[in-house]
């Protein structure tokens, strides 16, 4: 997972502010972490450990609005995007890609 590039397409564009995104992919690195140490067994196990993962995204986009940027649709997608991959590449293939983020203010 460590070589995968997380939030690719936002470090890519000028609008999304480089530190912020650091923290977001830590965010996402975090929780590759705790899918690794607690191994959910189920969806239900997983989604508990995702939402987690999104409450500090619904966090952070009080920082990207104060740098003058926003988890906006672009983003949204982004995040979304690397949440599915996630669950995925841990064995997740019948993860809802909503359900993963459902707890997003984003």
């Amino acid at each position: 997972m460590i070589t995968h590039h997380f939030l690719q397409f936002l470090y890519e564009d000028d609008f999304y502010p480089d530190h912020l995104v650091d923290r977001g992919k830590t965010i996402l690195l975090r929780l590759c972490e705790r899918i690794e140490v607690e191994q959910p067994v189920d969806l239900a196990a997983l989604y508990v450990l995702t939402q987690a993962a999104t409450e500090e995204f619904n966090a952070l986009e009080a920082e990207f609005d104060s740098a003058g940027s926003e988890i906006e649709t672009v983003a949204r997608g982004e995040i979304g995007e690397d949440f599915w991959f996630v669950a995925r590449a841990y064995g997740f293939q019948d993860a809802d890609a909503e359900e993963l983020i459902a707890g997003r203010d984003w």
